[in-house]
This record gives structure tokens, C-alpha cells and sequence, in this order.
């Protein structure tokens, strides 16, 4: 649903959302495409190189970027360096965006993936864009935790 909030709240199609190459990756990389979106394919385990070149490519295109802040493993809730370094390298504003669900299915995996029951309620909370360029690394990831666990599940 994330993609759907992102084109109503920002009424842009110009989006390219960094997707690991996994399979289930393939799957969010096609929806994303029928969108009208871009996938940038790669993670921290595969590929991180080559997806954070393409990421300051799009962003200089005067794209946006999605990412999951969290990287391909976890923990859930943390926030690894992609997000951060992409940010700071090209002066770009991070806005965190959440999303709350009155009913759903939680998977086992290790981020408790949410999956909304039928005629659920969700809510989407789009933060304030704000700049991590002029700080340390580790305060900046902790600003960005802290901005996406205002309205998490």
C-alpha cells in the first residue's frame, strides 16, 4: 500500500524504490513497475554498491527514493546505513512514511510482516521532511529510528 500513499500524497510518479534481488524482491520490483515506478535491484548483502550508484543517479535525475531503512535482515526497527549515506551524500531531504492497520495478519518473520484483514482500517503518516547531511552518522540513523517509530505498529 505504501507505493498508493506515496503517488496520493506526493501526486508524482517519480519513484524508484531500492528492492532486494531476492524472489519475493521480483514481485514488489513488477507492482512498483506497473506504477509507473522504478526498481533499483540490490541490497547490503547484494549488490549495495552498485544500487547506492544508481540511487545518487536517480535522485540527480530529480527522482525520489523508497527504501525499507531497516536493510534485507534486520532487527526489526533498525536503521542501517543506505538510508543515511544516500541522504547525506546528495543533501536530500528524508520523509519517513508509516502506515498503522486496525486488523492483520502478522507473519513469523524476523519484521512481524503485516498483512491487512479484509475491510481494515489502515492510516498513513507521512513525517516532515527533514536533513541528516551535517551530522555523524550514528546521530543521524538514530534521528531517522526516532522519526519512523512515531507512528509505528
Amino acid at each position: 500500500m505504501m507505493p498508493f500513499a506515496f503517488l496520493h500524497y506526493t501526486k508524482r510518479r517519480t519513484l524508484d524504490a531500492i528492492i532486494s534481488r531476492h524472489f519475493d524482491g521480483e514481485l514488489i520490483a513488477r507492482f512498483i513497475g506497473l506504477l509507473g515506478g522504478g526498481a533499483l535491484r540490490g541490497s547490503s548483502s547484494r549488490g549495495g554498491k552498485e544500487v547506492l550508484h544508481l540511487a545518487l543517479h536517480s535522485l540527480e535525475s530529480g527522482r525520489d527514493i523508497a527504501l525499507t531503512p531497516d536493510g534485507p535482515r534486520g532487527p526489526r526497527h533498525s536503521v542501517a546505513h543506505g538510508i543515511v549515506t544516500i541522504a547525506t551524500l546528495k543533501k536530500a531531504p528524508i520523509v519517513t512514511i508509516n502506515c498503522k492497520v486496525s486488523r492483520c495478519w502478522t507473519m513469523r518473520s524476523w519484521d512481524r510482516f503485516c498483512i491487512p484483514k479484509p475491510f481494515s482500517t489502515l492510516e498513513f503518516y507521512f513525517g516532515e521532511p527533514f536533513y541528516v547531511h551535517d551530522m555523524p552518522v550514528h546521530d543521524a540513523m538514530a534521528l531517522v529510528k526516532q522519526r519512523l517509530l512515531e507512528h509505528a505498529q
